[in-house]
């Protein structure tokens, strides 16, 4: 993959890959659940969104230290390189670290060292997205967003994330206030397994610049208009939508009515340890299912830098590249 992609939807804690599980598991004298790499890879078979967090968060147990963290992302990012990934968003869970004990500063530090050395060593870029997990109470959000504020790590961004139904964004209205007002970008998963209602309450109630999935706003035709007309992003997992059920078969997706509607799609692999694919992968899915030409695969490029943080001179050297390779 030779187009400079910027993935916006990948959550660090979903590249843990067994072998990196049983790897952290043996440093700590960890005995796990699973007979061996194989044994857990079977359990990646999943009903829906909710059996997919349950065996999600129970792997988060061998994240502990802040080396722990780094080796986590500096084997995504090695990956990524594979993929030719230039940029990336990264999504993380810091409330499903601290309930074990493990502090916020502890997270951003490990990850931080990885981005650092992706930098100096793969030439990709990244910053990160803390992400409020939408199933907990909103006085643990808040506590979250003021522990990462005070942290010695910046943050790009806040997210909302976890068990979609349910649990509407408006929730955590005056928790991504905050998040504004200090100056951080917003972004929110909603209709995924939620309906269009929540994609509407992300825009409206929590100020989101970017939709996470969104595959369900295209049941409202003037949330489509609103998208189309404020040029605001949706984050597709292609291969996260089969796994979880969303869709039998990545041929079921909109994808190409969102081309053609004018939506600024972007493609991106959500948790690719669990869901069978990097961003590489999941953009072979998609051309094999809608026979995507060149000029296709070249705008969802374009769409994934439009749809970044990057400042404006960093997006237009990556499209240089884009138009140069």
């Amino acid at each position: 993959m030779n187009r400079p992609f910027c993935e916006l939807h990948l959550h660090i804690e979903g590249t843990l890959e067994p072998a990196t599980i049983f790897q952290l598991a043996r440093q700590q004298r960890l005995t796990l659940p699973y007979a061996d790499e194989d044994d857990l890879a079977r359990r990646y078979r999943f009903t829906d969104l909710q059996s997919f967090l349950d065996l999600y968060y129970d792997n988060m147990r061998v994240l502990r230290s802040e080396d722990d963290f780094f080796a986590l992302a500096w084997a995504y990012f090695l990956r990524a390189g594979i993929a030719g990934i230039a940029h990336v968003e990264l999504f993380v869970d810091p409330q499903a670290h601290s309930v074990r004990g493990v502090a916020e500063t502890t997270v951003l530090r490990g990850l931080r060292r990885a981005m650092d050395r992706a930098r100096e060593e793969l030439a990709i870029s990244s910053s990160i997205i803390a992400c409020v997990l939408r199933d907990q109470p909103v006085d643990s959000a808040h506590a979250m967003l003021e522990a990462v504020l005070s942290a010695d790590v910046a943050v790009t961004g806040l997210g909302l994330d976890s068990a979609e139904a349910g649990h509407p964004p408006s929730r955590f209205a005056a928790v991504f206030a905050d998040a504004r007002a200090a100056g951080l970008h917003v972004v929110a998963h909603a209709g995924e397994e939620g309906p269009a209602d929540y994609v509407w309450e992300a825009l409206d109630v929590l100020g989101a610049e970017r939709i996470d999935h969104g595959i369900h706003a295209l049941d409202d035709s003037a949330l489509v208009q609103r998208l189309v007309a404020d040029r605001i992003p949706l984050t597709v997992c292609p291969l996260s939508n089969v796994r979880l059920r969303v869709v039998e078969d990545v041929a079921e997706l909109p994808i190409r009515r969102m081309l053609d509607d004018g939506l600024c799609v972007t493609i991106n692999s959500d948790d690719p340890a669990y869901f069978g694919g990097y961003l590489d992968d999941n953009l072979r899915s998609i051309q094999d299912a809608f026979g995507l030409t060149d000029g296709d695969l070249d705008k969802l490029c374009e769409n994934s830098i439009a749809a970044s943080f990057l400042p404006d001179s960093e997006k237009a050297r990556l499209r240089q590249q884009l138009t140069g390779r």
